[in-house]
């Protein structure tokens, strides 16, 4: 195997590592045409000097970042910066074995792989036992709430590679984050995917960047990709998020107008619906549609509302037969509250999503 790769190593603050991480590579990468770009987000260590020292004697390219820093970022500038045929993906912190990319490599160049990761989870994959309970759970969870975008034991691993010529259009990545293995993974055309097992060692030294920050954004990049893998889906997960809001505030004013005004259950429960639907709509617009065709706010906000009056004749209709025609219902009108919310529901959604918030 005489191949061009590509290995692309995303660093802040990374100095103490940057000698041994070479060498690693070199040593299983010596006979091959090969090229190392170190994407870093304007180190304020001494990184440059010991990669203007490593340069001399191995093919290595330093690419310092002045703007839009983070990880997933960082990679995808060195996919711009890449001359190689196969993509190689990895940590600065000497987590990931650089053995494993000849293997990689292989699977890509003789069609067995399209996409390729560096497994822990795999059988035979290894986790240093220095791991704390917390840093297990944080990896289950993270890797369960990403199950349905994509079929792998280690979607959040960041040692992966592929051919060049199967990235995504560089125009359609928008990460947030670090992940952007599941980025390419979700967007792009990768019909095989193979994990290869690691052992996945502690950073011996600097300071790991997984803070409640990068959580955060983790949440808010997997809201993306379920966005772009099932938009429908997420737009209707989303409005029942947003119809739990309403039913929050429909719940508050029911009662308040019963308990602070005296108000007859029937009054109470129309006026409700109109301060719920004027919450729903607002959040409607600045969440589950916020990316479709702008109108002006008073023009929506009355289409909004003429919609989910027909929702409000399901809605209320059915509280109202439920809460005089069954007994049940009459001594318990909270059930036939719920009843009314949920067969809404639907009409609401629909009639929203193909009216009052048009694509285009």
């Amino acid at each position: 195997m005489n191949e061009n790769i590509s290995v692309i190593i995303p660093t802040f603050c990374e100095a103490d590592n940057l000698i041994p991480l070479i060498q690693a590579i070199d040593d299983v990468l010596s006979s091959q045409n090969y090229e190392v770009l170190l994407m870093d987000d304007n180190s304020p260590d001494n990184s440059a000097e010991i990669t203007q020292q490593l340069s001399q004697n191995y093919p290595l390219k330093l690419i310092t970042r002045l703007h839009n820093h983070g990880l997933a970022l960082a990679v995808i500038d060195g996919f711009k910066q890449a001359q190689g045929d196969y993509i190689v993906v990895m940590d600065a912190d000497l987590s990931h074995p650089a053995k494993t990319i000849v293997e990689m490599v292989d699977l890509l160049a003789t069609n067995r792989a399209d996409f390729v990761i560096g497994s822990r989870f795999v059988k035979g994959g290894k986790i240093d036992g220095s791991w704390h309970l917390g840093r297990h759970l944080n990896s289950k969870i993270a890797t369960f709430l990403s199950s349905l975008l994509v079929k792998a034991k280690d979607p959040m691993s960041g040692f992966f590679a592929f051919r060049k010529i199967d990235c995504p259009p560089l125009k359609n990545l928008n990460p947030i984050g670090y992940k952007i293995g599941l980025e390419l993974m979700v967007k792009g055309n990768f019909k095989h995917i193979v994990e290869l097992p690691i052992f996945f060692k502690k950073r011996t030294f600097g300071k790991s960047k997984l803070n409640t920050k990068e959580q955060w954004n983790y949440l808010r990049h997997l809201h993306r990709l379920y966005q772009f893998a099932y938009p429908r889906l997420s737009e209707l997960f989303q409005f029942g998020l947003v119809g739990l809001n309403g039913m929050v505030v429909d719940l508050c004013v029911y009662l308040l107008a019963q308990w602070l005004f005296a108000s007859p259950h029937m009054i109470a429960r129309i006026v409700s619906f109109w301060f719920a639907a004027s919450a729903n709509w607002l959040f409607n617009r600045k969440t589950t549609f916020k990316t479709r065709l702008r109108k002006p706010k008073i023009k929506q906000w009355l289409a909004f509302i003429s919609t989910s009056s027909l929702g409000f004749v399901v809605n209320v209709g059915s509280y109202y037969l439920l809460t005089t025609q069954i007994l049940f219902f009459y001594h318990y009108p909270l059930i036939a509250f719920f009843i009314g919310i949920g067969l809404g529901f639907f009409l609401n959604f629909l009639l929203a999503s193909k009216w009052v918030f048009k694509s285009t």
